[in-house]
């Protein structure tokens, strides 16, 4: 979460570099500054921030690691394409679900789920052990347990998807979930405020776990592939909707 400072006060040392690297990563990701843009140097940056060079070309070579930038001597810091982006950095997907792409973002995600979590889901079936499957188990159970519209039902919804990549036993594989944590959040808030999007959901999601505990790979493939593909169909039908609101106030608006 980006950190406000106010106007002309220093950052607080204690977080000082993870305040910097927020604001600077939002600015890129958000568009503020954009792909070809050079950065201003670091003297302005450092003037701004009121921190010294140090710490800000420390911050600089963060975004770098992370693909944002390309610093180079003697010309500048010059912000990369997106295409070069690490998009499954954890700060990475912090900023760009604080963007004003954000929705576009989730329906990205969508398709990267779409690719990933039906193939966990079958390998899940094949490999999850008892204690593996109980996790899934009570993640759905709190699912149930808890209004669709609540921050609770969102973190059991949360566990629910991470346990069964941990399920999968493949390093890698489990790795994802914790990778794109917050990205997944956000898609679960948008589709929570799709009027019965969650509870139509919650069923699928007991056909997906029903499917590991009876070890049957081919049914949770399709099953979290339904899931997936509905919550995808939702988001996409939420923002066709108000957007065709908008339009309609527009003309309206016009008309008068």
């Amino acid at each position: 979460m980006l950190i406000k400072r106010e106007a002309g006060r220093p950052f607080l040392r204690r977080s000082i570099h993870s305040q910097i690297l927020n604001e600077v990563g939002e600015r890129i990701v958000g568009g503020v500054f954009m792909p070809g843009d050079v950065l201003p140097s670091e003297n302005a940056l450092s003037d701004e921030f009121k921190v010294s060079r140090p710490v800000m070309r420390e911050a600089i070579k963060v975004l770098a690691a992370k693909g944002l930038v390309d610093p180079r001597p003697k010309i500048g810091t010059r912000v990369r394409g997106r295409e070069q982006w690490n998009m499954l950095d954890p700060d990475i997907l912090n900023w760009s679900f604080a963007s004003r792409e954000a929705e576009q973002y989730a329906i990205h995600l969508s398709e990267l789920r779409r690719v990933l979590e039906p193939e966990a889901a079958a390998l899940a079936a094949e490999r999850a052990t008892p204690a593996q499957i109980e996790k899934i188990a009570e993640a759905y159970a709190g699912m149930e347990r808890c209004p669709e519209d609540t921050p609770e039902h969102i973190v059991h919804d949360l566990a629910f998807h991470q346990g069964i990549l941990e399920a999968t036993n493949n390093p890698f594989v489990s790795s994802t979930g914790h990778v794109i944590e917050s990205a997944l959040l956000f898609s679960f808030k948008l589709s929570s405020q799709i009027e019965g999007a969650r509870a139509e959901a919650v069923p699928l999601h007991g056909d997906v776990l029903r499917a590991i505990q009876r070890k049957d790979a081919a049914a949770a493939r399709k099953m979290m592939a339904q899931l997936i593909d509905d919550a995808w169909a939702d988001i996409v039908g939420h923002m066709a909707k108000r957007d065709a609101n908008r339009r309609a106030r527009t003309e309206r608006q016009g008309g008068e």
